[in-house]
């Protein structure tokens, strides 16, 4: 019998202040099945401390170069070949590691490209109308203010539940810092291969870095940097409060609003997109519907909308669910169970994990109905489309709505509009029949990255 023929695991190297740098002995990459896909160069504590200097040597980009950076890398991502991996070999090692949906990479690549290119102008967005970009702005003579950076040195340690995380550093670029890029060990192949695109568009590699680490040293890199982005869950957010040159992105516990002057029916799609479009993985996701009146005819509509989706590999071309090993499917259902005690199910009742036969299986949705607005199912986000579906009631007021990314709203009511605008623990709001994971470039995700990263600085010559 003739050998089965084997692949070698691909090597994602450390990008560093000199170049690629590989380990002996680097982190094995598997797909969610448990086969090697590749082999991941760790970096120590000593070598991220010597990244962190070098890049607070370096020059920030020039800001006559930008924009044709970003264009140049913007086409690379999206068709060349990167890193060794032409685009199409990159959107299957991204779909098998993380579980994503082919047909959601390949969507991810396209809208990330179009970040990428509008990046400068993205970051631009964020500047104050009375503030210079620099000394040589003609602006200020008139404002006597410059849009000045708080730090030199951005560090990101990152996500791996969805390719577009990535797409909110880039405008820290643009804005003259210097970036380290710690990837998700479970989906590095997106951060690798936008770093190295990146660089080979111009960016030196003393000004951009990626910094494979285990968990203890990305502490070391956090806290190296002048200023940085962590993602993670409730105990990341509470692990980073009170650092103010720390960002932490946790969950985002969107939701949907509809008041009894708005027909659901109407926007049904819209509603099924929200909550299962991007694979429902991502932080815009929508986790929770609280509708004035009775929730029961929307729960079961949108039940037998979620329910027909098939259950494929994430790499088939018609999957539109994730995919985990099954052992975390079994225990993601099983937390499922226990947190929906004394809801009603509509849809996930019999377990979210749907075993694929080779060691993975895929996260099936589920939709439960609480009894009340303030049921505490409603802060619950899981990694797939889960929704919970609530009573709200003027009585209810803000409460419910409050600690959320998106919120979107189907509702006649202006002045209801005007609430949810001034309450300030909702990041965005979307009105009308807009799925709540829609971004574009120059929007905020959860606002102006800037904000963070820039002030608003008085500069004022007098007489010579």
């Amino acid at each position: 019998m003739a050998p089965v023929p084997t692949t070698e695991p691909l090597h994602l190297d450390a990008l560093g202040p000199r170049g690629s740098y590989r380990t002996r002995v680097p982190s094995t990459v598997t797909d969610v099945a448990g086969a090697p896909i590749a082999r991941l160069s760790l970096v120590p504590p000593l070598y991220v401390a010597r990244a962190i200097g070098a890049l607070r040597q370096a020059p920030p980009i020039a800001v006559a170069d930008l924009e044709t950076v970003f264009a140049t890398a913007g086409e690379a991502f999206a068709a060349g070949t990167v890193g060794g991996l032409s685009v199409r070999e990159y959107e299957r090692h991204v779909s098998r590691t993380s579980g994503t949906p082919l047909a959601v990479v390949r969507a991810a690549t396209r809208g990330t490209a179009r970040f990428v290119r509008h990046a400068a102008s993205s970051a631009d967005r964020g500047r104050p109308r009375g503030a210079a970009r620099d000394l040589s702005d003609p602006v200020l003579h008139e404002t006597h203010t410059v849009w000045a950076r708080q730090g030199d040195v951005f560090a990101v340690n990152a996500s791996g539940n969805h390719p577009g995380a990535h797409r909110v550093w880039l405008e820290a670029l643009a804005l003259g810092y210097r970036v380290a890029v710690r990837p998700s060990r479970r989906e590095p192949f997106t951060p690798y291969r936008l770093v190295a695109a990146l660089r080979q568009a111009g960016i030196r590699d003393d000004q951009l870095m990626l910094l494979p680490t285990d968990h203890a040293t990305a502490d070391t890199l956090v806290h190296g940097a002048d200023r940085a982005v962590v993602y993670g869950g409730d105990d990341v957010v509470t692990k980073y409060a009170h650092d103010a040159r720390i960002l932490p992105q946790g969950p985002g516990r969107s939701k949907i609003l509809i008041t009894a002057d708005t027909d659901w029916r109407d926007h049904l799609d819209a509603l099924v997109a929200s909550v299962a479009g991007e694979s429902g993985t991502a932080c815009v996701n929508a986790t929770a519907i609280l509708v004035e009146g009775d929730p029961a005819p929307l729960a079961e509509a949108l039940a037998a909308r979620l329910a027909v989706l098939p259950s494929l590999p994430p790499q088939d071309e018609r999957a539109r669910l994730p995919v985990c090993p099954k052992e975390r499917a079994r225990a993601l259902s099983a937390y499922l169970k226990t947190m929906a005690a004394g809801t009603h199910a509509w849809l996930g009742s019999d377990g979210i994990a749907d075993d694929l036969g080779d060691g993975s299986a895929v996260l099936r949705p589920a939709v439960h109905q609480t009894a009340s607005a303030r049921a505490p199912q409603l802060r619950t986000e899981l990694p797939f489309p889960c929704v919970w579906i609530a009573p709200w009631t003027r009585a209810d007021g803000m409460a419910p709505l409050r600690n959320t990314l998106v919120l979107s709203a189907l509702t006649r009511d202006r002045d209801l509009w005007e609430a949810l605008v001034a309450e300030p623990s909702i990041a965005n709001v979307y009105f009308g029949d807009q799925p709540t994971h829609w971004m574009s470039p120059g929007v905020p995700h959860d606002s102006y990255l800037s904000d963070f990263l820039m002030r608003s600085k008085a500069v004022y010559q007098g007489p010579s």
